[in-house]
């Protein structure tokens, strides 16, 4: 990457890591990851999600490590049962994988941007238990439930500036020990301590949707569709299962990433383009009226296609002028795309007619979230009285086009938009109907 591209990249996320200092976030790395090659990188880039601000629970897995230290003796699926004899073994499994973690953690992440810098990684007995009891006649045993997490001892651990670093073992208030769901574990703390949000590693890169194809967002209701619907692996369901019950619940919004591709953390948490799926209750690009602050973010979104010489160059003082008539479509807090809407009045022929000017999109959001703010000045002009809606444009008539715009003469405009017409750039005027 050269330093312009660099540049541009960087100033390009410095919105998102505003946005995501002081957040909680929770994250599952199940034990697939742990054994994979690139679990380094994924180390490294969580703690860089910390170092940059965010407050980071770490719940990990480790059910290839059990599989393989307890063989054929590991019970029913989706659930383990879990017996006396079986406890020492996943104590063991669990302390050395916690172990590695945090030697990983500890060890001034060599060879990385990082290398030097004191990550601190705490844990403790966290968690409440409860067995599970007998589930279709089979006794589980030793294999629990979350009962409670310690809310104010991790929210104290978190304050301390550490990673909090949590193993699927409870404790009963007897002092017995069982054997959670990592998956489960993870939901139940992210709604315990209000986190801001569930990352769960995956080795699928996206979820489908609920007609089958990768989505880089959902929300519960099209999460709940596609896990009737596809025939997902076990694991990438459970998971995904725990990401819609967190949501479901007030976690505002889940991620699921891989944990194959270097990288993925970093690219779904902090460009706008992500890498994984979210899952949200909430629209996740809701359109809204503009306010002042949003200027500074329209700016940045309109000054590559004004240099293109698609849009038509607009000062800041013109933009602080026109704010209440545009909308914006946010992510994260962070602006990726806006629109303008201007309705004229003729009094003497008693219409209305409305322009779309400055429609804007980020180019990952592109097709979907122009649809999207092309049906809101519909509807928002429709709401003020306009029959038709007009666009002045150079390069993109054909996407107008093929949404039912028609070519017209400048003698349909109003006569207020006729006096502002640009000869030199010699826009092409298309109209619709509403």
């Amino acid at each position: 990457m050269d330093s312009t591209a660099y540049a541009q990249w960087f100033r390009s996320s410095t919105p998102y890591i505003q946005a995501h200092r002081g957040r909680t976030f929770v994250a599952l790395l199940p034990g697939e990851a742990l054994g994979h090659g690139n679990l380094v990188n994924i180390v490294h880039d969580l703690a860089l999600v910390q170092v940059l601000g965010a407050r980071l629970v770490l719940v990990h897995g480790a059910r290839p490590q059990i599989d393989a230290a307890l063989g054929s003796s590991v019970g029913e699926r989706p659930r383990r049962i879990t017996r006396s004899e079986d406890l020492a073994t996943l104590q063991m499994v669990h302390g050395e994988l916690r172990a590695r973690l945090e030697a990983r953690f500890s060890s001034g992440l060599p060879n990385t941007p990082l290398h030097g810098t004191d990550i601190a990684v705490a844990s403790g007995n966290l968690v409440v238990a409860q067995p599970v009891g007998i589930l279709d006649g089979v006794d589980h045993q030793f294999t629990g439930t979350v009962r409670r997490v310690h809310k104010e001892r991790l929210n104290g651990l978190l304050d301390s500036g550490a990673i909090v670093l949590m193993s699927p073992l409870g404790y009963s208030p007897s002092g017995q020990t069982f054997n959670l769901a990592s998956d489960e574990l993870a939901a139940a703390t992210a709604q315990a301590i209000g986190a801001d949000k569930l990352i769960v590693f995956d080795e699928a890169r996206q979820l489908p949707g609920p007609a089958g194809a990768p989505a880089s967002t959902l929300d519960p209701a099209s999460l709940a569709q596609a896990l009737e619907r596809a025939a997902l692996p076990a694991p990438t369901s459970q998971r995904a299962s725990a990401l819609l019950q967190a949501v479901r619940a007030g976690v505002p919004r889940g991620h699921l990433v891989s944990y194959i591709e270097d990288g993925a953390l970093l690219t779904e948490l902090y460009t706008a383009s992500g890498h994984g799926t979210q899952i949200s209750e909430d629209d996740p690009t809701p359109i809204r009226q503009a306010q002042q602050d949003d200027i500074a973010g329209i700016v940045a979104l309109i000054r590559p296609l004004e240099r293109a010489g698609v849009l038509v160059r607009r000062s800041r003082d013109r933009l602080e002028a026109e704010i209440e008539h545009f909308y914006v479509a946010e992510v994260d807090g962070i602006v990726i795309g806006c629109c303008a809407l201007f309705l004229y009045r003729d009094m003497d022929a008693e219409t209305v007619s409305a322009e779309l000017a400055c429609i804007a999109v980020h180019p990952s959001y592109r097709d979907g979230l122009g649809r999207a703010l092309l049906a809101r000045a519909e509807r928002e002009a429709a709401r003020g009285g306009a029959t038709a809606l007009f666009v002045l444009t150079t390069q993109t008539q054909d996407w107008f086009a093929d949404r039912g715009f028609a070519p017209a003469s400048r003698e349909a405009l109003p006569a207020p938009r006729q006096a502002l017409y640009n000869d030199q750039r010699g826009s092409l005027v298309m109209t619709k109907k509403l």
